[in-house]
């Protein structure tokens, strides 16, 4: 059902953006091939990975997926000025006087040029790492302690085409970044370890991993994406990185603080249910000291507010490329960035460090967030 639903969808788009594109360009039957193939090729590219052709998926990976991205930027531009365009139209039916010159074409053509260069500028800004600073004061830090730092990724999706020298972007960051805790907030891997009864091919990444210093431990919870990675060969592959992966578990450190992790609690509603009462669970027989929270999707339940210090969640890359940015603003109350609740917890969502699909973000960028703790004077 999943994959008849993106086909068509993504099928549409193309429908939508050949039917414009003739009224600017002469376009023909290759245009109309070569999307042909664009809507076929994750179908293909998942045949090729699971029949063992893993460098074959990557090579055709790379041109679908920006096409991809490409496509997305495009349609999103063109709908925006057709709207307008309508409007427009709308107002000169009531308005004699009014006249507008934007011609379907016209509009075709400017959209074309826009996502060019948004094209451009998000393979850029996909590669550019940011590191953002928060700081979070508190009293249950020890007597003596005067910061602790906490480095989060989130978001990582290694897979096809996020692989070593992208991953070391980001981990140059966080070695920058001198970490006490390491913490990992869901989808570290991306959907593609399922037929895969050997994980020694990502050996060299899990050990880029195991080579960053956090003296006080790394902690990692699952996403959505470890789940259709398969779960037990992602939390595996997380284990061998050097993570203690949590699920639905707590875990205090020898300082007092106090990390809970959570398992994805999915979308349907038994899921989100269950979670609740897992998270209701889990802050009932914390123990005391600061607490941390970490669960892949950024969600607080009402009852949760005030029994945890800071949680940190990510699963949204604030949107990473048009037409998502409404999507992820509908569906999450808190879509990006730090926020503090009535009842004084923290909760920060990362943009993501790396990247879903096309290797691309528009004003978006990735980041490496660094939290530090500091006692309160």
């Amino acid at each position: 059902m999943f994959l008849v639903t993106f086909i068509s969808l993504y099928g549409g788009v193309h429908v939508y953006a050949y039917w414009r594109l003739r009224s600017a360009f002469p376009v023909g039957t290759r245009l109309m091939v070569l999307m042909a193939a664009m809507i076929a090729a994750p179908v293909a590219i998942r045949t090729l990975e699971h029949a063992g052709f893993e460098e074959a998926a990557r090579a055709l990976a790379w041109p679908s997926n920006i096409w991809m991205g490409s496509l997305f930027l495009f349609t999103s531009f063109l709908a925006v000025i057709d709207i307008i365009r309508l409007i427009s139209r709308r107002i000169a039916i009531f308005s004699p006087s009014f006249r507008h010159r934007f011609s379907p074409a016209a509009a075709c053509r400017s959209a074309l040029y826009l996502s060019i260069i948004a094209s451009v500028y998000s393979l850029y800004e996909a590669r550019n790492i940011r590191t953002e600073h928060l700081s979070v004061v508190t009293a249950k830090l020890p007597p003596g302690i005067q910061r602790i730092r906490i480095v989060q990724i989130s978001d990582v999706h290694i897979g096809l085409l996020f692989r070593e020298s992208r991953l070391e972007r980001v981990l140059r960051a966080v070695r920058a970044a001198s970490p006490d805790i390491l913490v990992s907030t869901g989808d570290l891997v991306d959907g593609r370890l399922s037929k895969s009864d050997d994980l020694s091919g990502l050996k060299r990444l899990s050990q880029m991993f195991v080579e960053v210093s956090a003296p006080l431990g790394k902690f990692a919870v699952a996403g959505n994406h470890e789940v259709y990675a398969g779960i037990e060969q992602a939390v595996a592959f997380t284990q061998k990185s050097g993570f203690t992966v949590l699920r639905d578990e707590t875990v205090t450190l020898p300082n007092g603080m106090v990390i809970i992790g959570l398992n994805d609690q999915g979308r349907r509603k038994p899921g989100k249910a269950k979670a609740a009462a897992d998270e209701d669970r889990l802050l009932s027989t914390a123990p005391g000291g600061f607490r941390v929270l970490l669960k892949h999707r950024p969600v607080m339940p009402e009852k949760s507010d005030g029994r945890f210090d800071l949680q940190l969640s990510g699963h949204t890359h604030k949107g990473q490329l048009l037409p998502f940015y409404p999507l992820t603003w509908t569906e999450f109350s808190i879509h990006s960035g730090t926020t503090e609740t009535p009842k004084s917890s923290t909760i920060h969502v990362s943009r993501g460090s790396g990247t879903w699909g096309p290797p691309m973000r528009f004003l978006a960028p990735p980041e490496v967030t660094v939290i530090d703790l500091v006692p309160a004077k």
